[in-house]
C-alpha cells in the first residue's frame, strides 16, 4: 500500500476518534448519549439509517452480483421503500405516543418485562451475529487492500470504533454515519468514472452492450419463486418484510428516528431512506456491471471482483480515498450496533437512567465481544451480503410476529407469546434446510408465531374455562 493511500486512511480514521472525544462534552445524560436528547436533524437520521445499514456488504458484494448477473437484486429496493412506508403508518405513531427509549418497552407494557427482556434478547443476538458478518467483510478489504493480516485489520477498526462511539455517544455517531455515508458513495461514482476512462469504447456504446447482454434486466420472472430470492414476487415481497421488520422492530435502525424531534421528522427520515438506498444499489449495480465489460467476462473468486479493479486500476490517492469509504461504511454500522447494543441492554435489562460512565462501560463491553465475534468467523461459499440478510431473516420474523400482537385487542398470557416466538424461530431453521428461499423466512416466521401464540392462548382458556367450571359444579 503507497504510503498516501495509508496516510488518507489514517487521516479519516484520526479524525473520526477525534471529533468523538471534542463531542463528548455534550452529552450530560443517559438520554443524550443514546438519543441525542430527542433532537437529531432528521435529514442527518435518514443518512445514519442508510449508513448504518449498509455497512461494507454492498460495497463488496452488491458489484459482485451485478457482474456475474444482473440488476435483479434492485427488486429489494423497491419492497425497501414500501416496508419503510408501513413502519411510519404502522408502528413508529406508537413508539412516539408512548415516549420510549427503547421499542421493546412497547411489549413490556404490553406483556410483561418478561417478554420486553425476550424481545430483546433475540434483538442483541440477531445484532452481535449479523454485524460479526459485516465485521469480517470490512476486515477482508483491508486485508486484501493493505496486505494488513485480516485479525489486524479487524482490530484497528474496531478500536478506532470503540474511541469515537464510547466518547461522543449517539450523536457523534450519526453526524460521523452521514459524513462517512458521503465519503463512500462518493467513492462508488468515484470509481465509474475510473472504469469508464479505463474502457476503450463510449459511455452510449456501453449501455447499448449491457443492454443487449440482458446485463441490467431488473425484473426477473423466470425460475421458481420459493427458491430463487430474486424472482419478482419473492423480491417485492421479501423486501417488505425485511424492511419492515428491520426498520420496525431492530432497535438499531428504530434508536435513529426515535432520537428526532418528532413523529414528522421520524417518518420523513425513515421513508427517505429508502429512497437513499435505492439509489446506492443503482451506483454499485452499475460499477460491477462496468467492471464486467473492463475484465470481459473473466470469471473471479465471488465478492472479489471490486477488491480487484481497485487493487489493480485506481491510482495512489484514490484508492486510499476508496478505502477510507471501505472503513467508513464498516464503522457506521459498528458503532451503531455498539451503541444500540448498549441501550437496549440498559434500558430494557438494567431499568436505564445510568450514567454516562455507566454507560460508557456497557458500550465498551459490547465493543469487545463485536471484535472477538468477527475474529471468530470465517467467509463463506455464499456471497458475503445473502449471508448477512439470512441472519436477520432468521429472527426479524419472530420479532414482528411479537408487535403484532401486541396492537390485538386481547390479553396473552407469557407461555403462550414464548412458545410462538420460539416456534418462528425453529420454522426457519427448517425452512433453510429444504432450501427455501430466505426472502419468504420473515413472512412464514410471523405466521407461525401468531398461529402458534394464538393457538396455545386458546388451549390455556379452555382448559382455565373446563377448571373453573368444575370448581363451580
Amino acid at each position: 500500500m503507497h504510503w498516501i493511500d495509508l496516510l488518507i486512511v489514517c487521516f479519516f480514521l484520526g479524525g473520526f476518534a477525534f471529533y468523538g472525544i471534542w463531542q463528548s462534552k455534550l452529552n450530560k445524560s443517559s438520554d443524550d448519549y443514546f438519543l441525542g436528547g430527542r433532537k437529531l436533524p432528521w435529514p442527518v437520521a435518514m443518512l445514519s439509517i442508510v449508513a448504518t445499514e449498509t455497512s461494507v456488504l454492498t460495497f463488496i458484494s452488491v458489484p459482485g452480483l451485478a457482474y456475474r448477473g444482473d440488476w435483479a437484486f434492485l427488486q429489494l429496493s423497491i419492497g425497501y421503500i414500501i416496508g419503510r412506508m408501513m413502519v411510519s403508518t404502522f408502528l413508529l405513531p406508537q413508539y412516539f405516543k408512548h415516549g420510549i427509549s427503547s421499542i421493546y418497552e412497547i411489549l413490556g407494557k404490553k406483556f410483561g418485562i418478561e417478554i420486553q427482556k425476550a424481545a430483546s434478547g433475540v434483538f442483541l443476538i440477531t445484532r452481535v451475529l449479523a454485524d460479526g458478518v459485516r465485521f469480517l467483510a470490512t476486515a477482508v478489504i483491508v486485508q486484501i487492500v493493505t496486505g494488513w493480516s485480516l485479525q489486524f485489520s479487524v482490530i484497528i477498526i474496531g478500536l478506532v470504533t470503540l474511541i469515537y462511539s464510547l466518547s461522543g455517544g449517539i450523536r457523534t455517531i450519526v453526524w460521523i454515519d452521514s459524513l462517512q455515508f458521503v465519503l463512500y458513495l462518493m467513492g462508488g461514482i468515484l470509481s465509474i468514472f475510473f472504469i469508464l476512462n479505463y474502457l476503450d469504447q463510449s459511455f452510449v456504446y456501453s449501455i447499448k452492450y449491457l443492454y443487449n447482454s440482458s446485463k441490467l434486466s431488473i425484473f426477473d420472472f423466470n425460475g421458481n419463486p420459493l427458491i430463487d430470492p430474486f424472482f419478482f414476487i419473492s423480491a417485492i415481497l421479501g423486501g417488505i418484510l425485511l424492511s419492515f421488520s428491520s426498520h420496525g422492530v431492530d432497535y438499531m435502525m428504530v434508536q435513529r428516528v426515535l432520537g428526532t424531534r418528532d413523529l414528522s421528522s421520524a417518518q420523513k427520515a425513515m421513508v427517505g431512506s429508502g429512497f437513499f438506498v435505492a439509489i446506492q444499489f443503482i451506483i454499485f449495480l452499475f460499477a460491477g456491471s462496468l467492471i464486467f465489460i473492463l475484465f470481459d467476462g473473466t470469471v473471479l473468486e465471488q465478492d472479489r471482483e471490486f477488491t480487484t479493479f481497485i487493487i489493480n486500476y485506481l491510482p495512489v490517492g484514490i484508492k486510499g480515498l476508496l478505502l477510507a469509504g471501505v472503513l467508513s461504511a464498516a464503522m457506521s454500522t459498528l458503532s451503531s450496533s455498539i451503541n444500540s447494543l448498549s441501550s437496549s441492554l440498559i434500558n430494557d435489562w438494567m431499568g436505564g437512567n445510568k450514567t454516562i460512565k455507566e454507560s460508557q462501560f456497557v458500550s465498551f463491553f459490547w465493543g469487545i465481544i463485536l471484535i472477538l465475534i468477527a475474529l471468530l468467523f470465517d467467509e463463506s461459499d455464499s456471497a458475503i451480503v445473502i449471508v448477512g440478510l439470512q441472519i436477520a431473516s432468521f429472527t426479524y420474523g419472530g420479532l414482528l410476529g411479537l408487535f403484532l400482537l401486541s396492537r390485538l385487542d386481547r390479553n396473552i398470557n407469557k407461555y403462550s407469546l414464548i412458545l410462538g416466538l420460539i416456534s418462528s424461530l425453529l420454522i426457519v431453521f427448517y425452512l433453510k434446510m429444504i432450501g427455501l428461499s430466505w426472502t419468504w423466512f420473515i413472512l412464514v416466521s410471523v405466521l407461525t408465531n401468531i398461529f402458534i401464540t394464538i393457538l396455545v392462548q386458546l388451549i390455556f382458556e379452555y382448559y382455565a374455562k373446563k377448571n373453573n367450571f368444575k370448581k363451580v359444579n
